[in-house]
């Protein structure tokens, strides 16, 4: 009988881990469309069907609450976004791939709201462990980005005196015009103008490979190149 008590243990800790992330699935939910201050325990005991003890037992309090959510948001951004992204070769495809999953993410969110932007109105002068998250995990998405344009100097898709940190404030400023006109003034062709605006950007800055490198990627793919 011994033998099987590492066996409870083993499945009542997937258990918990299955609970936990039930509630985290639930709380990304709420989050998205009321924010998150709108985050509590007992609203999440109502969406979950669970006791506000058992939802507690996961998370000792709102706050610890608030940056598990923020930091599973993070995680499902970097896998759609970055790590698909990434195996695109280096330089300028690199770059749009990240730019343009970046928007499709946005344009899903237009209908619940990004946590990244909604939680900046929310903590921008709001000192404290959630605030130091959400800063957090903008600013790896910032250095992800400025990695991207650095190589795509070194690959000589960029100009040598390409204005790095220029290029990641347009990128994101593109973003934040596009959630602004998609999701609050639903102004059509919100996403197109995002596209233009990146265009723009990148042809300031690109060497004549670089701007033969967009031309070619934009050329309808043959069957034979697709496959």
């Amino acid at each position: 009988m011994r033998a099987l008590k590492p066996v409870r243990v083993a499945r009542s800790l997937q258990k918990g881990l299955q609970t936990r992330a039930a509630i985290l699935d639930a709380a990304l939910g709420l989050a998205s469309h009321m924010g998150l201050e709108g985050l509590s325990i007992g609203a999440l005991a109502d969406v979950t069907g669970m006791s506000k003890s058992g939802v507690f037992a996961h998370f000792g309090s709102r706050e610890e609450l608030q940056i598990a959510v923020v930091t599973e948001y993070h995680a499902k951004f970097e896998e759609e976004v970055f790590f698909t992204s990434i195996r695109e070769p280096r330089g300028l495809p690199r770059l749009r791939a990240m730019f343009e999953r970046w928007v499709r993410r946005v344009s899903v969110e237009v209908d619940s709201g990004c946590i990244y932007i909604s939680g900046a109105v929310e903590f921008d002068d709001r000192p404290g462990p959630v605030r130091d998250a959400l800063v957090a995990m903008v600013k790896a998405w910032h250095a992800a980005l400025h990695k991207a344009i650095e190589l795509s100097v070194q690959e000589k898709h960029l100009r040598p005196d390409a204005d790095v940190d220029q290029i990641v404030f347009e990128l994101h400023g593109l973003i934040l015009s596009l959630h602004h006109d998609a999701r609050f003034m639903r102004i059509p062709g919100a996403l197109t103008r995002a596209g233009a605006g990146f265009d723009r950007t990148i042809q300031f800055y690109a060497t004549p490979a670089g701007l033969e490198l967009e031309r070619v990627s934009k050329l309808p793919q043959t069957s034979a190149a697709r496959r």
